[in-house]
């Protein structure tokens, strides 16, 4: 038995009374946190899954928040990732203030707003902040060292 064939019109018209595909919530699935090379600040990358369905509704930011609810990090997204799902976008430099040992995850959609799956995560440890040495500092280490060998 062939397969029954629909007028362009008649698909128009059943199509037009179907719900709406819901995409959900924007759901965080993964999250990197490193430590960025200044001291106390780090790079971030989120993985987010969201059913994108385009420019009216699509997951648009992702934010790091710290222990008390402060938003400490936004990373915008500023388009629909309609065909790439989930995807990972990262945010550098990052600063998570001393006090705070753990941070939380969540993204966004324009629709639905919050309400996804959050990520809550140890802040790994922070690197001691580097000490730039002057020219001559550098005389002097270098004048040192080859004292010592000799």
């Amino acid at each position: 038995m062939a397969a029954p064939r629909l007028s362009f019109a008649a698909l128009t018209i059943a199509l037009a009374g179907a719900p709406p595909v819901q995409s959900g919530h924007a759901d965080v699935l993964q999250v990197d946190i490193r430590p960025a090379g200044e001291a106390g600040r780090f790079d971030i990358g989120v993985t987010l899954r969201h059913g994108d369905s385009g420019w009216d509704h699509y997951a648009n930011r992702w934010e790091v928040l710290a222990p008390d609810g402060t938003v400490l990090a936004t990373r915008v997204l500023a388009h629909p990732h309609v065909d790439e799902q989930p995807f990972t976008r990262s945010l550098g430099g990052v600063r998570i203030p001393g006090e705070f040992t753990w941070v939380r995850v969540r993204a966004h959609d324009l629709v639905h707003g919050y309400g996804g799956r959050e990520v809550t995560l140890s802040v790994p440890p922070r690197r001691p902040p580097t000490r730039r040495r002057s020219p001559r500092q550098d005389h002097i280490q270098r004048a040192a060292d080859v004292i010592r060998l000799s």
